[in-house]
């Protein structure tokens, strides 16, 4: 590992530990040369499957584009960052273990909303409200039903 702070390729490992549930380490570490310390983390890089949107089109599968929206309908809600960064890793988990080469953006917006859910229902209501592309006021207010018989 190069050091960022020198550039010299002599570097030590002091401490490594597992981070972020146990999906990445974390290694502190020491230059030989200049004696400063910095951290790394290490994350196996596994492929996602390509999402195929509404009208066929296959695009790779994009962690920013998820978190961006997740954040758009959690905008100004009292919802912590390691939740928002909890839920994302829980819908990556997922569709890794599914193993599958592609998911159907639909399948992607659902394990969205399912995580949404837990975490704030207007947040839900927002998502969904935007997802689902309601035609009539019915059904939205039978969503919000359905909501309030499951809290």
């Amino acid at each position: 590992m190069r050091c960022p702070f020198c550039g010299a390729h002599d570097t030590r490992v002091l401490d490594s530990r597992l981070a972020n549930e146990g999906d990445q380490v974390r290694r502190r570490r020491e230059c030989n040369v200049c004696k400063e310390r910095f951290t790394t983390f290490e994350v196996a890089e596994l492929t996602m499957p390509r999402v195929i949107k509404r009208g066929g089109v296959r695009e790779p599968f994009d962690e920013k584009k998820l978190r961006s929206g997740m954040l758009k309908a959690l905008e100004k809600r009292p919802v912590e960052g390691d939740a928002i960064e909890a839920a994302v890793n829980r819908i990556k988990k997922d569709l890794m273990v599914l193993g599958e080469r592609e998911i159907s953006a639909q399948e992607l917006g659902e394990k969205v909303m399912k995580e949404l859910s837990g975490l704030d229902h207007v947040a839900f209501v927002r998502f969904a409200s935007v997802y689902r592309s309601f035609q009539d006021v019915s059904e939205f207010t039978q969503m919000i039903a359905d909501l309030q018989k499951t809290s």
